[in-house]
This record gives structure tokens, C-alpha cells and sequence, in this order.
């Protein structure tokens, strides 16, 4: 959520910048309810004046011993109307929020301006596409041969998902493995385990709901517990990680506080029909080691740096390539300030495809879930918070059977993987 006092001193500088990423803020609706909750405030500090007065007035008619019904009456019909006006109150102040949780963050000044994909930049290329002397298979025709089954998952489940046995199933463990030792030994990042499952205040917290909703899986819970409260699958783990430090106040001493996880990740893909159908690009289901990070404000893009510097050290040591781009204010998530992608390439794509993305969120999440550090003021003072992959396991696994493939349909173990593999170094229909 973006601080409201913006808005209030100058919404059309406001709405100019969130233009820029295709939102437009109604700003007659703002000012709308700005305007009443203005005129019930007013009248709220006029009738609390008018009872304090009368209520001094009580006290010096008891005083000299007259009547006070009168006075009394009247101060009891300013507690009936007070009350009144405490409910309008509170009814605009639901509308405000509501309003104020539906805006997007703004975009730093850094980030470049553009309506779509086409105007993101790109940063940097490192490592060169291998150059193949036989037909370059895709991921789904190599992975057939070793253990990666569509058919039988869409039996179980749908579409969008995979079943993964024997090697190639063991390869897409070793990968977290990997990742998850090379982002807490290397990187100093503190590995934690989750709950998969979330309550809507958490997905509040960090942006996905309540505008999101449709990309989420709903848990439905059975048995005697009945209704309750509605509870969700994560859609990425930076929800549970990110939300640890919900309604707390952390001392400054503890920041940078740095958390990985690997989790599966659910989404339901709204909006994402006849796009990636063929293989394990997009699934309802997949696996990811997240990477999150809650600093000082000061901090916050210096951390970002330093973020994609930790995804891009797994795609060096796995020796695949990719590039860095920076995405454009039309491009970035919801609740992201800046983001860069990482992305990876696939031979049989011919094309980059992303496998990362680290997003600095300022205090955009931290304002919703009212995370606070303690400064050197001693006053609690929201913190900044960034979120990123570190990797993607599936699409990472993607990514290494088609730059690894061989004539024969066997698959090259990338060297860093080999000790989480028993040594193996080739991945066949055998393994």
C-alpha cells in the first residue's frame, strides 16, 4: 500500500505516475471520500468540543446545587450522535482502505518508462548458447525418455501438471538442494520451512489479494472444523517468508534479516489461456527457492543489487545463459518499486525466458502488514521489503535438459549438481 499522505498533498502527481503503469487512479472517487471523511471528522471534533464544555458546565451547576437534567439530556443526545458519526467513520475509512489496497506501488524513479514487455532494457548477457551440430530437441520430447510425464499427471489431476520419476526426478531434487545450500552457505540467507497453506491476511500483507484472487487455489477445509476462515496455497513462498515480521517491531540491529525457502507454488494461471501449453513453463504447480530480504529503508536497493547477484550465481555455476533486464513501469508486478528479470536461455525456444525475478517492494508490503523496525529515534518506522527467485527448480531443470542435451537423448549433469547426483555425470534412460 502506498502511503496515503501522498495522495493527500498531491494526487495528481500521484496519478501520473501510476499511469505509467497502466493504472488509472480515480481520483474524483478519492477525493470523494476524502471530502466526507473530512466533514465527519469535523463535525466529530465540533460535538466532542460542544460535550466538553457542557460537561464543565455539569460540574458547576452540581456545584451551586441547580438542576443539571437539562444539560445531562443534552449531553447524552451529543453521545448518541457522536456514536453515529463514529460508525460513518468507520464505514468511509473501510471504503478508503479498500480503495488504497487496490492501487498498485509506484515505480521508482530509476525504472524505465514503457507500456509492455518491448520497452524493458536489457542490461547484460553473460555466457554464450552452445551451438549445436544435431537437431536441438525441447524439454518435453527429451524429458520423455527419462521420467517426465504429462499424460499420466493430467490423469491425476489436469493440465499444467508434471510427474517426474527416477533420474530426471532425482535432477530436479538435487537442483533445491543446490540452490537452497548455495543461497544459506554462500549468500548467508536462513533457510526456514513454511506452511504451504495461508490465511487471507497474509496474502493482504503482501499484495495478492484482494486484487489477485483469481490466480489463487483456494483450500477448502473437510471434516467437523466447518467454514472458518477462508485459507489458500501459496502462490510463491515470499508470502509466508515475507510475513513473518507481520505486526512486529524489529529491533535495527537485526536487519538485514535474509530468508530462503524451497516450497511447491501453486497458481491457477488466470488469464494465461493457450499460453505455454506444451511443457513445464507454466504449471499449476511448481517448485522454488525464494529468496527475501527485509532491510533498513536505506538499504532497500543496495539489497536489490545484491539480490540478483545471488540468482545470478546458480545460473553461473550451472553454466547456463542468460541476461539481466530491467522491466519497464508497464511490466512490473503489482506491488514492486523495481524489478529485474534473469533470463534463461532455451536452445529449442530460441529465446530468453525468465527464470528469476527480484523485485524491490520499498514499503509497499511493509505499510499492509505494518512491519516495523525501531529507528534511531527510537520511533517505529516502516521497513523496506524485497523478494526474488533463486531459482525457479522446474524451469531451471527445463533449462538444463535442452542447453545439456545430447545427440543421443542423454542429458549432461552440470558439474556443481554432480555431488547431489552421487557423481553421476549423464543422465540417461537407465539412471
Amino acid at each position: 500500500m502506498i502511503d496515503i499522505q501522498l495522495l493527500r498533498k498531491d494526487i495528481d502527481s500521484v496519478a501520473a505516475r501510476l499511469a505509467a503503469r497502466k493504472f488509472q487512479l480515480d481520483v474524483a472517487a478519492f477525493n470523494a471520500l476524502e471530502a466526507e471523511r473530512k466533514q465527519i471528522q469535523t463535525r466529530t471534533e465540533e460535538l466532542q468540543s460542544k460535550r466538553n464544555t457542557l460537561s464543565k458546565q455539569i460540574g458547576m451547576l452540581k456545584g451551586k446545587g441547580e438542576d443539571t437534567s437539562a444539560v445531562m439530556a443534552e449531553v447524552a443526545g451529543i453521545g448518541d450522535e457522536l456514536k453515529a458519526s463514529a460508525e460513518r467513520l468507520d464505514a468511509v475509512q473501510a471504503k478508503m482502505s479498500e480503495f488504497m489496497l487496490a492501487v498498485p506501488n509506484l515505480p521508482h524513479e530509476s525504472v524505465p518508462a514503457g507500456q509492455d514487455e518491448s520497452a524493458n532494457v536489457e542490461m547484460r548477457k553473460v555466457g554464450t548458447p552452445r551451438a549445436f551440430d544435431f537437431e536441438v530437441k525441447d524439454h518435453v520430447d527429451i524429458g520423455a525418455a527419462l521420467g517426465l510425464d504429462f499424460d499420466v499427471a493430467a490423469k491425476l489431476t489436469g493440465s499444467r501438471f508434471a510427474v517426474m520419476k527416477g533420474g530426471i526426478a532425482r535432477l530436479h531434487r538435487a537442483l533445491a538442494q543446490f540452490m537452497l545450500d548455495t543461497q544459506t552457505a554462500e549468500h548467508g540467507y536462513t533457510e526456514c520451512y513454511t506452511p504451504y497453506i495461508v490465511n487471507a491476511d497474509s496474502l493482504r500483507g503482501t499484495g495478492q489479494l484482494p486484487k489477485f484472487e483469481a490466480d489463487l487455489f483456494a483450500a477448502k477445509k473437510g471434516g467437523q472444523e466447518g467454514e472458518g476462515e477462508a485459507l489458500y496455497l501459496i502462490p510463491t513462498s515470499e508470502v509466508p517468508l515475507t510475513n513473518m515480521v507481520r505486526d512486529e517491531i524489529v529491533s535495527a540491529d537485526a536487519l538485514p534479516i535474509k530468508l530462503t525457502a524451497h516450497t511447491p507454488c501453486f497458481r491457477s494461471e488466470a488469464g494465461s489461456y493457450g499460453r505455454d501449453t506444451r511443457g513445464m513453463i507454466r504449471q499449476h504447480q511448481f517448485d522454488k527457492v525464494e529468496m527475501v530480504q527485509i532491510v533498513h529503508p536505506e538499504k532497500s536497493y543496495e539489497a536489490l543489487e545484491e539480490m540478483v547477484g545471488h540468482a545470478e550465481n546458480i545460473l553461473k555455476k550451472l553454466g547456463l545463459p542468460y541476461r539481466v533486464i530491467t522491466l519497464c513501469t508497464g511490466d512490473m508486478g503489482f506491488g514492486a518499486a523495481k524489478t529485474y528479470d534473469l533470463e534463461v536461455w532455451l536452445p529449442a525456444q530460441n529465446t530468453y525466458r525468465e527464470i528469476s525475478s527480484v523485485s524491490n517492494c520499498e514499503a509497499f508490503q511493509a505499510r499492509r502488514m505494518q512491519a516495523r523496525f525501531r529507528n534511531a529515534q527510537g520511533k517505529p518506522e516502516l521497513v523496506h521489503t524485497l523478494n526474488g527467485s533463486g531459482l525457479a527448480v522446474g524451469r531451471t531443470l527445463v533449462a538444463i535438459l535442452e542447453n545439456y542435451q545430447q545427440a543421443d537423448g542423454s542429458v549432461d549433469i552440470p558439474e556443481a549438481l554432480q555431488p547431489y547426483m552421487g557423481g553421476l555425470k549423464r543422465l540417461t534412460r537407465a539412471a
